[in-house]
Parts: structure tokens; C-alpha cells; sequence
């Protein structure tokens, strides 16, 4: 038991029926959870009003005498009705229970106190309904007491049908009294005083209890930076730990794979992907393994940097293993990285795919090519997780669109090498500074900003046709223009049929996770807006196919490989394309219903199209209504093509989220009152200060409440996911 009391289980001070609810109710077990249970808002009683002036519909707050009181049955139910008649002296009220007889022992004729609600009209006179209320001891009664009354704030928690927020209120006083004031505070004082912030214990206090705004709002800032602090501690601490494991260098030498590859580019790398490339090189070289997170704009060139680190790890017969989310996205790599090795280095690297869904005979040939070693690049899904999947040499772990996959993943590829393998993570979704050192503090970020020279751009439009439902047709001839030109089209839907309701990957996890909207029409399907193009004056003539996860792989592989070559004009897919597919080609990307993607993923899409020297047209079709956040998400990616700028509103628009759910991060606890959005600021400082205190105190011995604080901070799951990260 820790000495705070913090880490008790909760039924020592709750009991073990109201701590079982609470568990069932909001996943708390300890009395450190119970208390980080913060209140999401604050209400008031009111201004102190006199009866003879009540503003109809608005929250009040009046000392007054109960004059009479009576209780009768309901009408048309079961039940009672008890009505509570109060005065001033200047005019009447009536306060009005249902099913609370119980409340005539208190509210009795002559009783004085303040009561508190919203005033409403029944039949013509003025009341309210379930008020608040306290009464006072006859020592009490004044008007003083009224006035302090009326302005403390009332805490309001998150509650629910079995445990509303006066019953959390209730339970967290009892918390509070079980541990006091002398809950030791995991932020040093030095850091405290520097931060000019309240100690842990009066926060806690304060939030919950507070008798003026200023007692919470000062809570608040105290508490925020308290979450920061002890979650970067654990990321500073996790970070540091695996740069203790040992890793094979790995250095390209002249004449090797490496410089072979760059002599043979016809292009010069952008000045990001140099500087990238030094960084990744560099990390290499070191006997502690890379742990790098490369972040790049859609068509940016990570994938090349990738394939130099690859060739570097190959110089002394060293194996990368490339993880991508989907088959296409796999063989999409698989192609593209053949092509750019050439034939010589293609059959020096001797790079395989490995789905789950290739022929037995194939599959076979290619696991023992990896097992042998003569594979130095192995491409692949999920199946590459599989037991049966050994490796000869594994030096480096590329996992590509790292959202898509969890720490368990990763770490299921890393206990396939003897040694710790290097690790490089690459995602296209560019994350808002503070989510980086949030999310991903225990990894050193790259940033690629840069676009190859001749990309000649991408212009976005919004088609609302809420407002304007008569232009869908333009839309299907805006495409034909641009077909008819000699370029390609991607038309994507959020669904396969009727009886599919969104696209899954190969895990069965949806591909749309943040939107989270309630749309009642039915999305438009890849089997529908087939049919319909087919038949449609407008495009017809046009060589129309679809793509979308139920197909096999062969399937999927001969479309898209018909679709490279320029043999189908249209292709109708559902978020398969998301990332990865690279048609230079390519001109148009209709996205209907975009309402129902998130922002990231309509930038990903939208990224599919001016990837060559043919400009980009990007269509929006949304039923989305007018001044709905989800016209306002959509409105946001047409507004601009900085994947930055976008990731950064994006947040905005989700309102936090669940930022640091085991979606995104693989296993970290969601925020309480930090918010990455709007206290980067706070964030930083964090950062800052739990780096100088682990430079002082490795691994934290000196401060054993701040050890205590992370232990109940990350569960076990959540310590276990650091660990692996």
C-alpha cells in the first residue's frame, strides 16, 4: 500500500457495494482513480433573487420559509406527488417532488433555507422541480450564509443511469476524508515553485470541493500539469530503457548495396529526405536499436528513405521485415520496391511478399527464403506475425501506417530476431507536434515535408448536396472531362454492398474509426455506384471496375496492376487505395459520402491522385447539413493540403478523443483534463522537466512518489505497451 493512500483499493473507504458499482460503472478500482475523477463542468445556484421578481426558464437561487406542505397521489400512474409551498414575505413558491415523500420530515412548516433550481410555470403558477436545497440550523439563518451558499460552484461528474453525479459527489468527499491533505505529490517541489502550481493534495481538494471559481480553475492548472508531468516521466524513463538494449550496428560501406542504389537514381533526393536519411544512418551505426518515427506528407518519398535504410541493413546479410496494413498496400510495396532496385540489386535483395491469402506453394517457397536469409526484404500483412514465419538475420522492423497496428504487433516482429532489431515506424498521417510527444515520446520523430519535384498539385472541392442536390451529375462529367483526356479515376465509397456497412482490413477492424457520426442515409456502395456508372450516359464507353477487401488477393493484385497499366479508366473502390497506391497517371479521386471518413483518411485518399505531372482533381460529395461539424471536417480538408495543418484542426474538430486510446498509441490511458490540442505549451515544460529529473534520478529512486505516481498512472497493460514500444 502506497503511503498516500491513493493506490487502497476503493472499497476501504466507499464499501465493498457503491466500489463494485463504481468498477462496473466507470472502470474504477482504486481510490487514485475515484479522485481522478474530475468534475466536467461547474454549475451555480444563482444570484440570490427575491420571490416577487423569478425569471421564468432561468437558474435562481432565494432564502425562503416553507409555509406548507402536502403530498398527494398521481393521476393517471402510480406514485405521489409532494409539493412544498415557501415564502418570503413577498410572494410564494411552490417546490414540486415526485415519489419523494420522504422529503416531508424535512421540508416542514417553519424550516428556513436557500433552494436552487429553474424556474418553470404549471398552470399558471410559478415553481420548482426537484430544487436543490439546504436548510439551516437556526444558528445559520442569514443572509451571509445564503450569499456563500448561492456562489460556491457545484461540481458536475461524468455519471451514469445507475450513478448520477451527486452520487459521485458524495463518494468522492468520502475519498477525499480517507486520505486527507497528505497525499504526497509526484512533482518535485523544485518544480512546483518554478511552475507556481498548488501541491497535489490541495488540487485534489480544490477540484472537488472548491468554494470559489478560483479554488478549481487554480485545481485545474495544478492538475493538468501534474498528468503531463507523470506521463512524460514515463515516456522519458521508457525511452531511456530501450536505448539500454543492445542492437547490431549496421553501416553501408562503399561499394555496397547503398551506394549502388543511389548511383543508379535518376532524380536527387529533396533536402527531407537527406537530412532523414543522416538521421536514420546515424541511428544505424549504434549498438542501442533505432527507434525512429518518420512522418511524412502524402507522396513525400518515405517509402525511399525506408529502402535505404533497408540496403544498409542488407550490407552484411541483414533482413528487413515491412509491415503493411493491407494486401494491396503490401504488394503495392512489393512492386515499387523491385522497380526501384532495378534487376542487378532486385536479385541481389531477393525481396519477397507474404500475404495471408497466397497460394500454399508460393507461400512455402517464400518462408523458406526467409528462414535461409536469401530474402534480405520481406514484404508483407499480417502473415508475417504468423509462428511460422523465421527470419535468418532480422535487423530492422519497418512498420508502415503505424495507427493501423498495436505494440503487440510489433513486438511479435521483434522476438523473431536474436538480437534487438532497429525499428523505423512511417506514417503518412503528419501528428500535431504535441500528440508526438505524447503519444510517441519514447520515439525520435522525422518530419518530411517536401514534395518531389514536378508534382504539380491537387485542387479540392466540397460538393454539398444538401444544399445543392442537383450537382451530382456535374460531378460524373467533371471525371469524364478528365478521363477523356487520357487520364485515370478513383471514385471511393464507404462500403462494399448494402449488407456491408464500412470497409474492414485484414484485422476486421474498421477503417473509419474517427468519425463517429450518426448519418441515417444509407452509404453509397462499390457494387452500386458501379452498376450505376455502367449505365450512365454520361460515362459509358468508360472501361469501369471495382476493388474492395472481400475480392482475393489475386483479384485485388490484377486490378490494380490493370489499373498501373492504364487498361481501366474508372476504378470504384472502397479505403483498399487509402495508402500506397501510386498511379501517376491517376487525375480524379471522387470521395461520396465524405462525411463519413475522418480527416486524415480523406488527405490519404485525396493523396492517391497528382502524384506525376498530370494535376489532381479531388471531389467531395457529402449529404452532410449545413453548420454540422461534419460539413465543417470535410470544408476543412477542401481548405487546404498541408497534412499538418490539417492534423492539427483535425484534433481540434474531434474535440480530443480519445487521443491516447490503445487505438492510436497501443495501450496508452485516455487523457483526464490535458488536452494536446490547446496545451502544447504545458506539454513542453512537461517534457522538459521530467527529462532534467530523470537526468538527475535515473529510474526515479530518489523520488519514490513520483515511481508510485507512474505505476498507478500506466496499468499493467499499458506498462507492458511502453515497454514493447
Amino acid at each position: 500500500m502506497n503511503e498516500s493512500g491513493l493506490g487502497e483499493k476503493l472499497s476501504v473507504p466507499l464499501g465493498g457495494r457503491t466500489a463494485a458499482a463504481f468498477e462496473r460503472a466507470f472502470g474504477h478500482r482504486t481510490v487514485g482513480d475515484l479522485l481522478a475523477h474530475y468534475p466536467r463542468r461547474y454549475a451555480h445556484h444563482g444570484e440570490l433573487t427575491q420571490l416577487g421578481s423569478l425569471p421564468v426558464g432561468e437558474n435562481v437561487a432565494l432564502v425562503a420559509d416553507v409555509v406548507r406542505a402536502s403530498s398527494r397521489p398521481m393521476n393517471k400512474r402510480k406514485g405521489s406527488i409532494f409539493e412544498a409551498v415557501i415564502s418570503d414575505g413577498r410572494g410564494i413558491l411552490t417546490l414540486t417532488f415526485f415519489n419523494q415523500n420522504w422529503r416531508k420530515s424535512e421540508l416542514v412548516p417553519g424550516a428556513r433555507g436557500v433552494f436552487s433550481g429553474k424556474i418553470s410555470v404549471y398552470r399558471g403558477a410559478m415553481q420548482l422541480t426537484h430544487p436543490d436545497y439546504e436548510l439551516f440550523e437556526k444558528s445559520q439563518v442569514s443572509e451571509e450564509n445564503a450569499r456563500v451558499w448561492a456562489e460556491t460552484p457545484i461540481p458536475i461528474y461524468s455519471a451514469t443511469g445507475s450513478i448520477p453525479t451527486w452520487a459521485v459527489k458524495k463518494s468522492v468527499a468520502l475519498a477525499l476524508d480517507h486520505v486527507g491533505l497528505g497525499v504526497v505529490d509526484p512533482v518535485p517541489a523544485a518544480i512546483r515553485d518554478t511552475e507556481g502550481i498548488l501541491d497535489y493534495g490541495t488540487a485534489l481538494e480544490r477540484i472537488h470541493r472548491p468554494r470559489t471559481d478560483s479554488d478549481w480553475q487554480r485545481a485545474r492548472r495544478a492538475l493538468r500539469f501534474h498528468e503531463a508531468f507523470v506521463l512524460q516521466a514515463a515516456l522519458v524513463e521508457s525511452r531511456a530503457q530501450a536505448r539500454e538494449q543492445m542492437a547490431m550496428p549496421r553501416v553501408s560501406e562503399p561499394g555496397g548495396p547503398l551506394e549502388r542504389f543511389e548511383a543508379q537514381l535518376p532524380f536527387t533526393l529533396t533536402a527531407d529526405q537527406t537530412s532523414v536519411g543522416a538521421e536514420i544512418t546515424h541511428d544505424l551505426a549504434q549498438h542501442n536499436p533505432m527507434n525512429r518515427l518518420v512522418q511524412g506528407e502524402v507522396g513525400s518519398g518515405k517509402t525511399l528513405v525506408a529502402l535505404r535504410a533497408m540496403l544498409t541493413v542488407a550490407e552484411d546479410g541483414g533482413q528487413t521485415a515491412m509491415l503493411a496494413p493491407t494486401e494491396v498496400l503490401a504488394a503495392q510495396h512489393f512492386r515499387s520496391i523491385v522497380a526501384s532496385l532495378g534487376p542487378d540489386l532486385a536479385a541481389d535483395m531477393a525481396p519477397v511478399l507474404l500475404t495471408g491469402r497466397m497460394p500454399a506453394a508460393e507461400r512455402k517457397r517464400a518462408l523458406l527464403r526467409i528462414v535461409g536469409g536469401q530474402a534480405k526484404i520481406v514484404i508483407g500483412t499480417h502473415a508475417l506475425l504468423s509462428d511460422i514465419v523465421e527470419f535468418y538475420d532480422l535487423g530492422l522492423i519497418v512498420i508502415d501506417e503505424q495507427h493501423r497496428f498495436g505494440v503487440d504487433q510489433r513486438d511479435t516482429l521483434r522476438r523473431k530476431s536474436a538480437a534487438h532489431p532497429h525499428t523505423l515506424v512511417l506514417t503518412a498521417t503528419p501528428i500535431p507536434r504535441t500528440v508526438a510527444m505524447t503519444v510517441f515520446g519514447d520515439l525520435d520523430v522525422s518530419t518530411i515535408t517536401e514534395l518531389p519535384d514536378g508534382r504539380r498539385g491537387i485542387e479540392t472541392f466540397v460538393v454539398p448536396l444538401a444544399v445543392k442536390p442537383t450537382w451530382m451529375p456535374r460531378v460524373w462529367a467533371r471525371m469524364r472531362e478528365e478521363v477523356d483526356q487520357g487520364r485515370q479515376a478513383f471514385v471511393v465509397c464507404p462500403a462494399i454492398d448494402a449488407d456491408t456497412p464500412g470497409e474492414q482490413d485484414e484485422t476486421g477492424e474498421d477503417l473509419d474509426p474517427e468519425v463517429g457520426t450518426a448519418i441515417k442515409q444509407a452509404p453509397a456502395t462499390v457494387v452500386e455506384v458501379t452498376a450505376t456508372l455502367r449505365s450512365d450516359p454520361v460515362t459509358e464507353g468508360l472501361r469501369i471496375e471495382s476493388i474492395h477487401g472481400r475480392l482475393s488477393t489475386d483479384e485485388k493484385n490484377d486490378s490494380m496492376t490493370r489499373f498501373a497499366a492504364g487498361d481501366i479508366d474508372v476504378l470504384v473502390s472502397t479505403t483498399v487505395i487509402e495508402v500506397g497506391v501510386d498511379v501517376p497517371n491517376a487525375s480524379t479521386m471522387v470521395v461520396l459520402d465524405a462525411d463519413r471518413f475522418g480527416v486524415s483518411q480523406l488527405h490519404q485518399l485525396r493523396g492517391r491522385v497528382g502524384r506525376g505531372s498530370v494535376p489532381g482533381l479531388c471531389l467531395l460529395v457529402t449529404n452532410a447539413a449545413p453548420e454540422s461539424t461534419s460539413l465543417e471536417r470535410v470544408e476543412a480538408v477542401a481548405a487546404t493540403t498541408d497534412g499538418f495543418e490539417l492534423a492539427q484542426r483535425d484534433l481540434e474538430l474531434r474535440r480530443e478523443g480519445d487521443v491516447l486510446g490503445g487505438a492510436q498509441s497501443g495501450g496508452r490511458s485516455s487523457l483526464r483534463l490535458l488536452r494536446v490540442a490547446s496545451d502544447g505549451e504545458v506539454i513542453t515544460r512537461a517534457r522538459e522537466a521530467a527529462q532534467n529529473a530523470y537526468a538527475e534520478d535515473p529510474g526515479f529512486t530518489k523520488h519514490p512518489e513520483l515511481r508510485d505516481a507512474i505505476d498507478r498512472r500506466l496499468d499493467e497493460t499499458e506498462r507492458e505497451a511502453l515497454s514493447k514500444s
